[in-house]
């Protein structure tokens, strides 16, 4: 249980007077770590005390952050003595700009139930180790927040990332903010506020997030039991209405349509698969995706959840909506995208924002932008592709902000109207075909595996050197099918094989779990 907001209370056998006020702020590059010691040293010397501030840089790149550490006490004439850095178990006051960085400080000793409030922003920031993974490399959030309440006194999270950006300043303020609403120092609120303003550069919106954290933090230490966001009910939001072309909506309309007479369960699903693919190419395809899926719906039924169609609906939709350089160059030009990154980045309106986008073509994105025959023409011709390839392969920096690059990519993502014509498409159907047929035909055999081969087209994204492992690793998973025939494990093993394959970049899981499948016999 929580504790009640309370002082700092002396450790048995000390004055209060003698008492040392210990704080460790774990922050990384960007997050205002500094600026956050600086205010708290400045809170504490405006109350009397006496404060030393010191930092222990981390490394970079998201493997290790920097650790701001306070030391305090009451201003007795005699001048303590401060230590340089956190021990384990001796930390009165945590503060993390981030929830991961909380899990980290509670691994490594600093965080005790016996004496330590640990305040930490709820959002998160993917560390490399989570990005690598070419599957889903996250960490778990909730086994974080259940482990920081049993391991801390007193535990206070909320996402103060987003109520920094909704007032147009760094997250230091909203940490500031959920320190005092803490109560865990003995300062009022009002001599935090006059320590941002102090400062003389952003006070205004850097109050409004100290405030509403500082609200906020006291809200949580009134209701402990809602330390962890909440995420937001499905269908709270009205469905965005859909504008267009009198023809286009019409067309869009009879494909809502069939959506809606596939069976309740699949629906979800096949209405996102649906948006996908219309967004990506347009309401022709969306009638392609629609007919392959009644395929899978054809040989499916409720007894068994409709998990067959459901795969379907899900990955056909991604196999159509391959990445190319028509897709990147139409989605780096389209008018959201410019809103996202001046939001990002806090462009004021009016001011100019200068964009470069990194390309780097190989021959084979160069091939796929051409007609079926004219790429197929250069790719069977290694030399002819080789001179082409030393003149185009190599990193190029786009100016989107200019007349010049944003007309450049803007015609490249144009040629979507024409890609059904382009190599690139003509070999992603075939794979799309090959794979969809092979699923599809081992429904009557084994409805399971049959599932599981269509969830492998999971292991298929990105593209150039990405794409091609990507699809390295896929057939390799897909090469155990024959060794598995008659097994009635095989959809367990086509699964391991499948998570082996999204552990690690390399695929040396995969091939140890390989030489297993091939030890199985008949």
């Amino acid at each position: 249980m929580l504790d009640q907001a309370s002082p700092l209370r002396p450790k048995a056998g000390a004055s209060d007077d003698a008492q040392v006020i210990k704080i460790a702020v774990l922050a990384v590059g960007g997050q205002g770590g500094g600026v956050l010691a600086d205010w708290i040293t400045d809170v504490a010397e405006r109350n009397g005390y006496v404060a030393q501030s010191t930092s222990v840089a981390g490394v970079a790149q998201r493997t290790g952050a920097t650790i701001y550490y306070i030391e305090m006490a009451r201003d007795t004439g005699r001048l303590p003595v401060f230590a340089l850095s956190p021990s384990q178990g001796d930390v009165d006051i945590l503060i993390a700009a981030e929830l991961m960085e909380a899990g980290r400080a509670i691994i490594r000793g600093f965080v005790t139930p016996e004496r330590t409030t640990l305040i930490t922003s709820s959002h998160r920031i993917a560390a490399v180790s989570e990005k690598i993974e070419p599957g889903d490399g996250r960490a778990s959030s909730e086994k974080v927040h259940t482990t920081a309440q049993a391991a801390a006194k007193r535990f206070i999270a909320f996402d103060m990332e987003k109520i920094a950006a909704d007032n147009g300043t760094m997250i230091s303020a909203s940490l500031l903010g959920a320190l005092a609403g803490s109560d865990a120092l003995p300062f009022t609120r009002e001599t935090y506020e006059q320590a941002i303003g102090a400062g003389g550069r952003g006070v205004k919106p850097s109050l409004a997030a100290f405030g509403a954290a500082c609200d906020r933090a006291r809200g949580i230490a009134a209701a402990p039991a809602t330390a962890a966001e909440k995420p937001a009910v499905a269908g709270s939001k009205p469905a965005p209405k859909v504008s267009g072309p009198e023809t286009l909506l019409k067309g869009w309309q009879e494909l809502a349509g069939r959506v809606a007479a596939l069976p309740e369960p699949l629906r979800d699903m096949a209405e996102r698969g649906l948006k996908k693919v219309v967004d990506y190419q347009d309401i022709a395809y969306g009638g392609e995706y629609l007919d392959r899926l009644d395929r899978a719906v054809a040989l499916d039924n409720a007894e068994r959840g409709y998990a067959l169609s459901i795969a379907a609906a899900k990955h056909l939709a991604n196999a159509m909506c391959y990445d190319d350089m028509i897709r990147v160059a139409d989605l780096k030009t389209r008018s959201t995208r410019d809103k996202r990154v001046r939001k990002e980045v806090g462009v004021k309106e009016g001011s100019v924002l200068q964009v470069t986008e990194y390309f780097h073509p190989r021959i084979e994105e160069f091939c796929g932008t051409l007609p079926v025959g004219l790429g197929s023409y250069i790719e069977s011709r290694p030399k002819l592709a080789a001179f082409l390839d030393r003149r185009i392969n190599r990193g190029r920096h786009i100016r989107t902000d200019s007349f010049t690059g944003f007309a450049m990519l803007w015609f490249v993502g144009g040629l979507r109207r024409w890609r059904r014509r382009l190599l690139r498409h003509r070999v992603e159907v075939e794979h799309l075909e090959r794979w969809y047929g092979l699923a599809l035909g081992y429904v009557p055999l084994d409805y399971a595996l049959a599932t599981e081969i269509l969830n492998c087209r999971r292991l298929i994204k990105g593209y150039s050197d990405t794409h091609a492992r990507a699809q390295s690793k896929f057939d390799r998973v897909l090469s155990a099918l024959p060794m598995l025939k008659g097994r009635d494990d095989a959809a367990d093993w086509i699964r391991r094989l499948r998570e082996a394959a999204l552990k690690d970049e390399k695929g040396d899981m995969l091939d140890g779990a390989l030489k297993t499948v091939a030890t199985l016999g008949g």
